[in-house]
C-alpha cells in the first residue's frame, strides 16, 4: 500500500505506535477506540490492509471472520476472497423500456448482501420519473402506489463502478480501490468511516453504517465475501460490488436474477460475443452524468 499524500499512512501510524508501546500495551491503549463501534475487536481494528495480506494471513483473516460471525450470531458462514478473473471487466446495462419499478432488485440486494433489517437498506434506489425527462430532483424513490404508472418510467441507480471513481481518489487511507475486473471495492477492516467517499460520489451510491447492521440469524446469507457481503461493522462505508462473491464464480448478480422483466444485462465488457457488448453496439446507450468524466461501467438504454 502506498503512502497517503502527507507521507503518513494509517498503517505507518499503527506500526509506529505499536513499536513505541509494545504489542500488549498498544492493544490495551487502542481498546477504547476499537470498542466504540459495536462488535469490533482489537484484532479486527489492527488488521492489515487487504492488499498487504500474505496468503497465510488472508486464510487466517477469513477464518477469524467466520469464527467471529459464529460467536455473535450462531450461524456458520463461509467467507471467501475470490480474485478477479483474467480477461474480465464486468459491466452492467439496464433496459429502461421494460423496467416496471417493482423494486424486486432492491429487495434481492438487501437479502443477498446481509443489509440492516431495521433500515431496509439496499445498494439500489429505484426512481420513479416523469416520461420525457431525467430529472432526479423531480423523481421519487418513496412511491407506494401500484406500478408501473402509465405516465412514468423507472430508473434503478446503484454504484456505477466508474473507471475514474471520485470515491477512490478522495479516500485518505486507500480503503477503497478499483479491482482489475472493474469492481470498486471497500476493505471494511481498513475503512476509518470519514465518509469522504460518500460526499465525493456523484451517484449517491455509498452507504454509511451508523449502527452495526442487524440481520436475524435465519436471514443471514452464509455465502459471503471479504470484499462484498460479509457482515459489516458499525462506522464503515459500503457499496454495491456487483455481488463479486457470486460473479467471480461465474454466477449472476442477485438483482439481475430477481428482475421479473429481464431488464438487466450483466457480462464481460472485454468479450466481443457477450450480451452486454451486443447491447452497447445495437441499443441507444447512455451513462449517468457523462459530463463528469467518471467513465461508468453501468449503462442505460431504451428499446426505441
Amino acid at each position: 500500500m502506498s503512502e497517503s499524500a502527507d507521507g503518513v499512512s494509517r498503517r505507518t501510524l499503527l506500526k509506529a505506535a505499536g513499536a513505541t508501546l509494545g504489542a500488549a500495551a498498544f492493544a490495551q491503549a487502542l481498546a477504547p477506540l476499537a470498542s466504540w463501534a459495536d462488535g469490533i475487536s482489537t484484532e479486527e481494528f489492527l488488521a492489515k490492509h487487504y492488499k498487504e495480506l500474505t496468503p497465510t494471513e488472508l486464510t487466517a483473516t477469513l477464518k477469524r471472520i467466520e469464527d467471529d460471525t459464529k460467536k455473535k450470531t450462531g450461524v456458520d458462514v463461509k467467507v471467501t476472497a475470490d480474485a478477479p478473473m483474467e480477461g474480465v471487466k464486468f459491466g452492467y446495462a439496464l433496459n429502461l423500456s421494460i423496467c416496471i419499478g417493482c423494486r424486486k432488485c432492491a429487495e434481492a440486494c438487501h437479502e443477498e448482501n446481509n443489509h440492516d433489517a431495521r433500515t431496509n437498506n439496499s445498494y439500489i434506489r429505484v426512481f420513479e420519473m416523469d416520461k420525457g425527462s431525467i430529472d432526479f430532483a423531480k423523481g421519487s424513490v418513496d412511491y407506494v402506489h401500484p406500478v408501473p404508472q402509465e405516465d412514468k418510467f423507472y430508473m434503478p441507480v446503484q454504484c456505477q463502478q466508474s473507471d475514474n471513481a471520485p470515491c477512490v481518489s478522495v479516500c485518505p487511507v486507500e480503503a477503497t480501490w478499483k479491482e482489475k475486473d472493474g469492481i470498486v471495492v471497500v476493505d471494511y477492516d481498513w475503512c476509518i468511516g470519514c465518509r469522504y467517499c460518500e460526499a465525493a460520489c456523484p451517484y449517491h451510491a455509498r452507504r454509511f453504517n451508523w449502527h452495526a447492521p442487524h440481520v436475524a440469524a435465519q436471514d443471514i446469507n452464509p455465502d459471503q465475501g471479504y470484499l462484498s457481503n460479509r457482515l459489516r461493522p458499525q462506522g464503515v462505508m459500503e457499496k454495491c460490488h456487483f455481488c463479486l462473491h457470486r460473479t467471480r464464480k461465474g454466477k449472476l448478480p442477485a438483482c439481475l436474477e430477481a428482475c421479473p422483466t429481464g431488464a438487466r444485462v450483466f457480462g464481460n465488457l472485454l468479450d466481443p460475443d457477450s450480451e452486454i457488448r451486443w447491447v452497447l453496439k445495437n441499443k441507444r446507450v447512455f451513462v449517468l452524468k457523462e459530463e463528469l468524466g467518471t467513465k461508468p461501467s453501468f449503462f442505460y438504454f431504451f428499446d426505441e
